[in-house]
């Protein structure tokens, strides 16, 4: 929550909390009403102590909490339909109960999301100086998106942008391995040429990474503020729509992970619409 209500305050967005109440199968009652009133003042308390945390964090933030019924996937999917991000704890489950757990939300709101999604697990653990945002891309469209959202992320926090682009040696080499890595710096400096131009003040490093693109990945943003790459798009329940990539980050990176839809948005500061939802 820390992390949703910094960026609230940096973006000058209001935040909304969404907590969901699942339904209750209770034994001695059909309806289950008389745990699910007492599962309901719970959360309703809980949302209340959380608005409370954040207006003293952040005063200026406008923050809502609104308690809804259902299970948490659906229902923080449909309350955030015209978020500008979403934001999520991450418990760290396996991929397994992450896939198939009724309470699990990293994967399936992922999955679904039209907006940048955030999976923050641990506290930020920044050593390295100055502070840096990693972006992780390559030719596609949704790496396009997330390099253009890396560039504002680290220009809001006055940190440097590191952009990454990782060569995975195919089983067959149709070109010689100093052709394909200088086809990957081609890569990097086209992408970063024009959003160099629109943030002056950010200063950015590429580089091309030999290795499993996961790891690689990883390890260059062990000590950054956030990894960010693209996704490749939205529908779909499961990991199957994510990508291997991003579905190995969100279980191996220590850092926050922003993964970006080819289809977001154009990013506008200025305008207030609702920010997104976090839930844990």
């Amino acid at each position: 929550m820390s992390w949703a209500a910094d960026e609230s305050q940096r973006r000058r967005l209001p935040l909304r909390l969404v907590l969901a109440v699942p339904p209750q199968h209770d034994t001695q009652h059909v309806d289950g009403t008389p745990g699910q009133t007492t599962l309901s003042q719970a959360g309703s308390d809980r949302l209340e102590q959380a608005c409370c945390w954040v207006r003293g964090r952040h005063p200026e933030v406008a923050v809502t909490g609104d308690l809804l019924g259902g299970f948490p996937a659906p229902v923080l999917g449909g309350a955030a339909r015209e978020a500008r991000m979403i934001v999520l704890g991450s418990r760290h489950l396996s991929r397994t109960a992450e896939v198939f757990s009724a309470g699990s939300l990293v994967v399936p709101v992922t999955a679904q999301a039209r907006c940048p999604v955030v999976v923050v697990g641990d506290a930020e653990h920044i050593s390295g100086q100055p502070p840096y945002v990693v972006a992780g891309i390559d030719d596609s469209a949704s790496a396009a998106a997330a390099l253009a959202f890396a560039f504002d992320e680290a220009d809001l926090r006055g940190a440097a942008l590191r952009v990454v682009c990782v060569w995975q040696r195919p089983l067959i080499m149709l070109d010689d391995e100093r052709t394909a890595l200088r086809g990957q710096r081609t890569v990097l400096s086209e992408a970063t040429a024009g959003p160099s131009e629109k943030y002056p003040d950010v200063h950015v490093t590429h580089e091309v990474l030999t290795g499993h693109p996961v790891e690689e990945l990883a390890q260059a943003a062990e000590h950054a503020l956030s990894v960010v790459v693209g996704r490749r798009g939205s529908g779909g329940y499961t990991g199957m729509r994510i990508g291997s990539v991003v579905h190995g980050l969100l279980h191996r990176a220590h850092c926050p992970v922003i993964t970006v839809p080819a289809d977001r948005a154009r990013h506008d500061r200025p305008r207030r619409r609702p920010y997104g939802a976090t839930a844990r």
